[in-house]
């Protein structure tokens, strides 16, 4: 597929671009689940700050959805009616390298790498696409029974989020449902799940609408750790709108590095956990 050029987006086309996902996710807010912030950060899991390593460009006009890495690539889902794609992006200039867009009837949530394969997931269309890692060409797709949010995979399944504080496993064959699991810290839910990340045997989920990202074992869905990023994107450079929440993590298993951003940032950010060791 030939490169395509970073078409800068025009200040009124922008702020348009704002409206729209600003109402489509007004409308869908009151049906979403969001992460009770009080109770998830008064309970005992272990916390983790950060180090920022290297900052990289990203797209702020990139409605980031879902964030993968492979091969030394981003490969970026982004959403909003009429606005939904799937890139490869070049993670030193933030280019993007390839692009094919949806149509303009689905809004594209998370996406996954599977072998040869990426799963990217839409919202309310209850529809997934199949896409060639290789070429970026659609090559199926499948449907399922609820709002699409984030997905990712382990060594034998997907794993799927869909805004609530449950999990899903998919065969990734077939995609048929093989089970669930709710997420937990200190035996309350953790709803609000959105864009995932498998790293190391854990499931790294970005918790919507917060600058936090859990950390949760798959087979119990107990949360082990939680990750605090409020700061990470200096407030004169990431607009103060809602819709501009962090999501998006992709991790380089070859490297050891691991990758975050947000919803129209402008920034891409490689960062280095660091363990809280404050006296409670």
């Amino acid at each position: 597929m030939a490169g395509i050029k970073h078409i800068k987006t025009r200040p009124m086309a922008r702020l348009l671009l704002l409206v729209l996902l600003a109402a489509a996710l007004t409308a869908g807010s009151a049906s979403a689940d969001k992460v009770d912030i009080d109770s998830f950060t008064s309970s005992s899991i272990k916390t983790y700050s950060y180090r920022i390593v290297n900052s990289y460009p990203h797209d702020p006009n990139a409605f980031t959805q879902g964030l993968e890495y492979d091969d030394g690539l981003l490969y970026e889902g982004t959403g909003g009616y009429g606005q939904s794609s799937l890139r490869r992006v070049d993670i030193q200039t933030g280019r993007v390298v390839d692009i094919v867009h949806l149509e303009d009837e689905f809004f594209a949530e998370g996406i996954a790498i599977w072998k040869d394969r990426i799963i990217q997931l839409t919202w309310r269309s209850y529809q997934g696409f199949v896409w060639d890692k290789e070429n970026l060409t659609r090559t199926g797709s499948f449907s399922y029974r609820r709002e699409g949010w984030g997905i990712t995979s382990d060594a034998s399944r997907l794993i799927m989020s869909d805004g609530s504080d449950a999990l899903y496993f998919l065969d990734p064959n077939d995609y048929s449902l093989q089970g669930s699991i709710r997420v937990t810290a200190d035996g309350e839910p953790v709803k609000g799940l959105n864009e995932l990340e498998y790293i190391n045997g854990m499931i790294y989920a970005n918790l919507w609408p917060s600058t936090w990202i859990a950390i949760i074992s798959p087979d119990t869905g107990e949360v082990t750790g939680r990750i605090d990023l409020s700061g990470i994107m200096d407030e004169g450079d990431i607009p103060k709108r809602w819709v501009d929440v962090l999501n998006g993590i992709a991790y380089d298993p070859s490297e050891d590095r691991l990758f975050v951003t947000g919803k129209l940032w402008p920034s891409l950010f490689e960062i280095e956990l660091v363990e809280d060791t404050k006296e409670e």
